[in-house]
């Protein structure tokens, strides 16, 4: 059972990120204020749900919620900053899209750096237990499989609009045949058989 808030604050953002284990396409992140009556049966973290119910979620969180922002990293400052770097700066991309400034911010996962001055709390595994996060985890994962399904009509053969960019076997034999795209992760380990440089 999802809660509503962490914090006794009345304006309390939710955000989250998609994409940090994948090869190719951009880390994608977004953040959410609820009203703190929200409540939706289909609602948990959005990796627990079919993409149908996330495909149906979308609009309803949008529609209902005080507040969302969404931001996307692209692969070449993810290689620049690297992915937890990305994971945090696209998160504070999504808080300063937000129409509201939010009292106070749940953040999935254990890692994040102050974003203004305003107070906040990571929760590992916050995406199965708070609402806000859960509706940022959704609205993270379906813009950027929109975004992936988009990016597959230009590139079939590495099959992104069902890996969406994850290293599955598929992609990452794609890979060996293909080579890499500019969609891809450079500083990603492509390929297992890939040594790492000690520079």
């Amino acid at each position: 059972m999802l809660q509503t808030n962490y914090s006794k604050f009345l304006l309390e953002a939710g955000t989250d990120e998609a994409g940090r284990g994948c090869l190719s396409g951009p880390v994608v992140a977004a953040a959410v204020i609820l009203p703190k009556d929200f409540s939706h049966p289909f609602l948990n973290d959005s990796k627990q749900i079919s993409e149908k119910k996330r495909a149906l979620l979308k609009p309803i969180i949008e529609q209902q919620a005080v507040a969302f922002g969404v931001s996307f990293v692209w692969q070449k400052e993810v290689d620049q900053i690297n992915v937890l770097q990305a994971s945090i700066t696209g998160m504070h991309r999504a808080i300063a899209a937000l129409k509201v400034t939010p009292e106070f911010i749940i953040v999935d996962g254990n890692k994040f750096k102050n974003y203004k001055e305003i107070p906040h709390k990571t929760i590992i595994k916050g995406d199965a237990k708070y609402t806000s996060i859960a509706a940022a985890s959704v609205l993270a994962k379906t813009y950027r499989d929109a975004y992936m399904a988009k990016i597959h009509k230009e590139f079939p053969m590495y099959n992104w609009a069902k890996n969406k960019g994850y290293p599955t076997k598929e992609h990452r034999n794609a890979i060996r045949q293909f080579g890499a795209t500019d969609y891809h992760r450079k500083t990603f380990k492509l390929l297992p058989e890939q040594t790492k440089l000690n520079l």
